[in-house]
């Protein structure tokens, strides 16, 4: 599942989410199976039920969240799962943004990867350096 817009400008799950949507999603990937109620318990805001529905059958729709019903009439309760894993979730999002930036950007993106990589963590040069040397041996 790719998320359609991921926005530069924020940080960690907001890129990917609303605010509101990736609090949702830790509280879910947290506890594996939620209920509206038990998520609006866990928010830090005072946020109608109502509001916090919203936003998880919109999860739902995006095919992050699984939902099923458990009982009848008064005793109906809806349970919300997540589709995937948090590192799931990241390896799948963060795979689909580099190979769109390769596919269109190429060696910009070679170089600048390999900028930041010193920038932020010398040692994954030596990351990188043994898996090309991994992948050469495997396509040789």
């Amino acid at each position: 599942m790719k998320v359609q817009r991921m926005k530069l400008n924020e940080e960690g799950l907001n890129r990917f989410f609303g605010p509101l949507e990736a609090h949702i999603m830790e509280i879910a990937w947290e506890h594996e199976e939620v209920s509206v109620k038990k998520v609006q318990s866990l928010l830090e805001d005072e946020l109608s039920y109502t509001a916090v529905m919203t936003v998880m059958n919109r999860l739902h729709e995006k095919g992050h969240l699984k939902k099923y019903t458990t009982g009848k009439g008064r005793n109906r309760l809806s349970i919300y799962n997540p589709v995937q894993s948090k590192d799931e979730f990241l390896k799948e999002q963060t795979r689909l943004v580099t190979v769109g930036l390769v596919q269109e950007y190429g060696s910009l993106v070679m170089n600048h990867l390999v900028d930041a990589f010193q920038q932020v963590d010398p040692k994954l040069i030596a990351t990188l350096e043994a898996r090309l040397n991994e992948w050469k041996r495997e396509n040789s």
